[in-house]
């Protein structure tokens, strides 16, 4: 696993250092979940938080995560394609959110949206959030 997590940070022109690494890990990891700033504080055993934010900020710029913002507010954060880079994110997709148990993943297939804004207006984000049960909360609930 540190041979690809420190040939991504290479591929995105990032410096190797340990926190970098940790977090690039703990994404690697996260099988596509989302991860929020607590999510990463408490695996991580409370790293400075300054250091947490310009992390993921560097992340973020040099395209190896995109933001995934849930229905609540959060922030959350998920490893990007490959062929995203610090010139343009190729992240058009979709985001799941279980209000159950909090997880948000990214969803294959790209976003097709139709509706045009206004004359003069500019479009700087799309994001599309579903929401409902994940597999392992539905499989809980018991059936009536």
């Amino acid at each position: 696993m540190e041979e690809e997590v420190i040939k991504r940070l290479k591929a995105h022109k990032l410096r190797n250092t340990a926190i970098r690494k940790e977090v690039l890990e703990l994404f690697m990891q996260s099988e596509g979940k989302a991860l929020s700033n607590q999510d990463l504080e408490e695996q991580l055993g409370s790293p400075v938080r300054i250091t947490l934010y310009r992390t993921l900020k560097a992340f973020e710029d040099r395209g190896l995560i995109h933001l995934a913002v849930d229905r609540g507010g959060i922030s959350k954060y998920a490893l990007c394609s490959d062929d995203c880079d610090a010139h343009a994110h190729h992240d058009s997709h979709a985001h799941f959110h279980c209000q159950s148990c909090g997880k948000t993943i990214c969803l294959e297939g790209e976003i097709i949206i139709k509706a045009q804004p206004p004359a003069g207006y500019r479009v700087r984000q799309e994001k599309l959030v579903l929401e409902g049960e994940c597999a392992d909360c539905a499989h809980k609930r018991p059936q009536s």
